[in-house]
């Protein structure tokens, strides 16, 4: 009973996210970057100030961010990143952590030739993005959280503990296969990435409370009430950054967090233009 159930949730999320994810636009450009010995593709849309794009676990860049990119790329040069294994970016034995990942990041940057850009992360993407603010914070302009942490406990119990029962049938007969089908470069390594992010899911991970304090860029953290997230283990991340104090008693902080009503992991992704609003007032 507890795996159907399992199986009807995985079901539902990735078939409402899929259903409504991209407004088709063409890339300007796309292609493979050669970073820390793999390849990791990417897409460029627009013209401006660049933003990084990082997906969550399991999505592709259409699947995450189909419905910002079309708005965000009529002011910006929207930079989005498949990680490894995810979308067009082939299969790796390399081990995969937070650490390795960011500096995937960087390293694409380096490969387009970017000095520094704003980083926008959502789940998995916003956990790369955090380590990413930590481990090259000269690369960083401001930094966009969304329904993400720094840190293992910074999630409910019970997200964590969603994974320990997660197999790779799961995702048999779903729309995040049929998307992944569609794109991978080699679809036979699908069970094998499957078990690469099990087991990345079940490895804690902490960038540091004195790393995240340290962080100068302004960040703009969104989240919504019942995404998961510990919302107490949130506030001190906000505090940490320098929020959480009496505007009317200190000056506004730079740092921003938006608490969006009625929103879970995936539904709050699908509010686009709640998100597009608290985007574009954060980054202007």
């Amino acid at each position: 009973m507890r795996m159907s159930k399992q199986i009807l949730i995985i079901a539902v999320l990735f078939l409402t996210v899929f259903q409504s994810y991209w407004q088709q636009i063409k890339p300007l450009d796309s292609g493979y970057a050669p970073v820390n010995g793999i390849k990791v593709y990417y897409q460029i849309y627009g013209e401006g100030k660049p933003i990084v794009l990082l997906h969550g676990a399991f999505y592709t860049i259409e699947m995450n961010w189909g419905q910002i990119i079309p708005e965000l790329s009529k002011t910006r040069k929207v930079i989005a990143i498949e990680f490894q294994g995810h979308g067009h970016s082939p299969y790796s034995d390399r081990k995969l952590d937070i650490v390795t990942l960011a500096k995937d990041v960087e390293g694409v940057m380096d490969y387009l030739k970017v000095d520094s850009a704003d980083v926008a992360g959502f789940s998995m993407g916003g956990s790369v993005a955090y380590q990413f603010a930590v481990q090259s914070p000269k690369r960083l302009r401001k930094l966009v959280i969304i329904s993400s942490t720094y840190k293992t406990s910074g999630w409910l119990p019970e997200v964590n503990s969603a994974f320990k029962d997660f197999k790779p049938e799961f995702f048999d007969n779903t729309p995040i296969k049929t998307a992944y089908d569609a794109v991978a470069p080699d679809t036979t390594k699908w069970t094998k990435f499957l078990k690469q992010m099990f087991d990345f899911a079940k490895v804690p991970f902490n960038c540091g409370d004195s790393n995240i304090a340290e962080i100068t860029s302004p960040v703009l953290i969104i989240s919504g009430d019942n995404d998961g997230l510990d919302k107490v283990e949130l506030m001190k991340t906000y505090q940490l950054l320098g929020g959480g104090v009496s505007a009317d008693l200190k000056p506004m902080p730079e740092s921003h967090l938006a608490i969006v009503p009625s929103q879970g992991h995936v539904s709050l992704m699908m509010q686009t233009e709640t998100i597009l609003s608290y985007l574009k007032e954060f980054l202007n």
